[in-house]
Parts: C-alpha cells; structure tokens; sequence
C-alpha cells in the first residue's frame, strides 16, 4: 500500500503563474530553454546554466550555485510564495478535447525503496546524480513526478466537487495546453485522500523516472546522516503528481535511422519480407498503424505497411509483446545493425506528438534514411510490466501533456 502527506507548497501567486511555469528541463535543450525563458520562469532555476554567456556546462559547480541564487531570489520578489498550511490540490491539464485530473501529493521514499512505486524504465546514473544534486543543494523537489494509480471512486468524488468550482489557476500555455489548479483545503477532505490511498497497493512511474529516483536517493540519505531520524520529517516525501490509470493515454515514441547499413531501398524491403508483410500503403498521406504488431515505414518518399508475421512474437510474454521489442529485434538489430539503442547515434526518437509528417519531412530532407512509425503501448501493458518487475526497452512510451513545473514545488 501507499503512503501519501499534504504539504505546504511553494508556489506563484495567480497573476504571474502563466509566467513562472515551464516546461520540463529534460523536454528542453540549453539552447531552447534560454530562448523560451521570460523573467520569471522557472527556467532559471531548473536549467540555471542559461543565465550564463555563453551557456555554461549542465554540471559546471557555478550552475548549481546559481540556482540556490535564483530559488531565493524567486521567493525574495514574491513570484514564488509558501502556503501557510499543508494542502493536496487537484491539478488539470487539457488537451484538444481530453481532460486528465490528478492530485498534487507527496509520495513516500520507503515506498519508492520498497517497490511499492514501480517502474518500467532504467534510469541513467549521469542524468539521475544531476538531479540528485538540484535536490540536493535546494533540500526541495522543484519538479513534480507523473504517477499513475487504479482507480478509486473515493477519491475521484472529492476531486470531481473541487473542480466544480472555480480554480486557484486557469491558464493555457504557450504551447496551446490548458493547466488549472485547485486547493483542497478542508481537513476532512485531506484526511479523506490520505485513507483512500492507504488503500492503493502502488503507484506506478508514468513519466519521470530520473526525478524519482533522485528524490528518493536524497531522502535515503538525509535518513542516513540524521541520527535522531524518526520516519516523520520532511524529507521522506517527494512531490508527485497521482493520476487515475483511466485518465491516460500513452504516445508512440517513433523510430528515425540515418542510414540502411549498406542495403539500398530495394534491399531493405526485400529483408523485410522474412519476417513482415510488406504492402505499400493506399492512403493519400501518412500511413498510422492501426493495430499492435503493425508498424509504418516511410522510405524513399513512399509509406508502407509492416505486418510481423505469426510466429516473430511472443504475446505471452509482456516484453516480447511490445512492438519496441518486434522492431528492434527483427529490424533495427537484424537488419539495420543497431545494438545499442542508449547509445547509438544512428537513431532518433520524436515522440509521437510530433506527428507522422515529422517523419516524413526528415527523411525528405535527406538527414534520415527511413522512419518507423509504432502503435502506442497501452496503460495496461505498462502496468503489466511494472507488476512483473520488467523493464520496457528504450524510449517506449511518451506522455503528453507533460507536467508543468514550477505550479508547486516541495519544500523539505
């Protein structure tokens, strides 16, 4: 079972939280984030090597320091201000016609040390003492974690009175995704969510894993180097964002290869033909695939459809189910001669928001050889993995909307 606490979160007061809020420091590269950050964005703060000319080094020591600067100097000109009482709050975020709720909590380290939170992915150790360090040095979660959970009809009842009302914020951002917040301030309610999730066996990590695992490495070790350590404080929590399994839908993370090893089109097709069917696609644009096992190829400025033939798949097994695994073993490995996914430059990974024309306008351009297109993985199947203490292959499920940072942080 879980174990969830309110807290006092640091936040924006409403009129500037439009302009605090950003988007996540691993969607962004140094470049980007630098021109995407107005004044106040938190940017500053969680990507602090763009106040630097020119950028400086991820890990260079005065970028550490400079966002321990900038975090003071946020709360200092009042663009971020503590609650004076310890809260969950509902948070929304729309996209196009599709809404998704989820509370605002603090998750326990023993649980993510226990496995009652699970993952699907490896972390990288590089990207994960990086975090550790922003965590670290501000003894604060500046960024929430993407949990999923079963659904709870408890739980959803309180959710579902709050945001009949109106929110604490309600902006759309720059990339046309609405965001609102709502405070759950009655002490009966907070009681209420606390027991309800008492009762959930786990969560399971959506998006975020190097987040995760780094607050939980801090919490650990504040555990270790406090002698009079007694389970209650502060830092054996972390902020995570909970959503209902029922409220998410998973993006396809889609395959770009700079080249074909040596075959030229023809003979890419024709090793192809072992293991899948191959048909050029009828339809006047983009071809999606539209069922698992099923891929999308675009190659030499025509779409074909790849269907895995009987046989070149295990659907008893929650690994060798996935399409990720049917592509990379009987294309990208065999074929192709890309072992490594983590660390070939020979491949590319847009997410599937994105859109198919992404694909097809670099292979166009002569950057890529060819694009596969995937079927998404489903809720289920990731929860299957987890369950079964599997680990999905590289870049295998993209979430979107992403959370936006800096609506609430953790103090501890």
């Amino acid at each position: 079972m879980v174990k969830v606490k309110p807290f006092a979160a640091i936040r924006p007061p409403k009129a500037v939280v439009k302009e605090v809020a950003s988007r996540p420091y691993d969607v962004l590269s140094s470049e980007e984030a630098k021109a995407e950050a107005g004044e106040k964005s938190l940017l500053h703060i969680i990507k602090p090597e763009i106040d630097f000319d020119p950028i400086a080094e991820e890990q260079d020591p005065r970028v550490y320091e400079k966002a321990v600067e900038n975090f003071k100097l946020w709360q200092q000109r009042g663009w971020l201000v503590q609650d004076a009482k310890e809260y969950y709050y509902v948070y929304a975020q729309t996209m196009g016609d599709r809404t998704q709720y989820g509370l605002v909590v603090c998750a326990n380290v023993e649980d993510y040390m226990s496995g009652a939170i699970k993952k699907h992915e490896l972390t990288r150790k590089d990207k994960e003492d990086d975090r550790m360090k922003h965590v670290r040095i501000q003894s604060a979660n500046l960024e929430p974690v993407f949990f999923a959970y079963p659904d709870n009809a408890a739980i959803d009842a309180i959710v579902a009175r709050y945001t009949a009302g109106p929110a604490e914020y309600d902006f759309v951002a720059d990339d046309g995704f609405g965001h609102k917040l709502w405070v759950i301030d009655d002490p009966k309610d907070i009681e209420a969510i606390t027991a309800a999730f008492a009762s959930i066996p786990a969560f399971y990590v959506a998006d975020g894993h190097h987040r995760t695992a780094a607050a939980a490495r801090v919490g650990a070790e504040r555990k270790e180097n406090n002698p009079a350590h007694n389970g209650t404080e502060e830092y054996n929590y972390f902020m995570a964002v909970v959503f209902p399994q029922s409220h998410l839908k998973i993006m396809e993370i889609n395959r770009l290869v700079k080249d074909l090893a040596g075959l030229t089109p023809e003979g890419l097709i024709e090793a192809l033909k072992k293991n899948f069917v191959v048909e050029e696609a009828k339809c006047s644009g983009p071809y999606r695939p539209c069922r698992l096992h099923n891929f999308a190829m675009y190659l030499a400025g025509k779409w074909y459809s790849l269907t895995a033939k009987e046989g070149t798949y295990d659907d008893n097994d929650p690994i060798g189910k996935l399409d990720v695994t049917v592509l990379s073993n009987l294309v990208l490995e065999d074929i192709l001669h890309i072992g490594d996914l983590r660390t070939s430059d020979r491949i590319d990974f847009p997410g599937g928001i994105r859109g198919l024309e992404e694909l097809q306008r670099r292979v166009d351009s002569g950057e890529m050889a060819v694009a596969f297109a995937l079927y998404p993985v489903t809720m289920e199947q990731l929860v299957s993995i987890a369950d079964t203490g599997n680990i999905m292959p590289p870049k295998t499920t993209w979430f979107e909307p992403k959370l936006r940072s800096g609506i609430t942080i953790h103090k501890f």
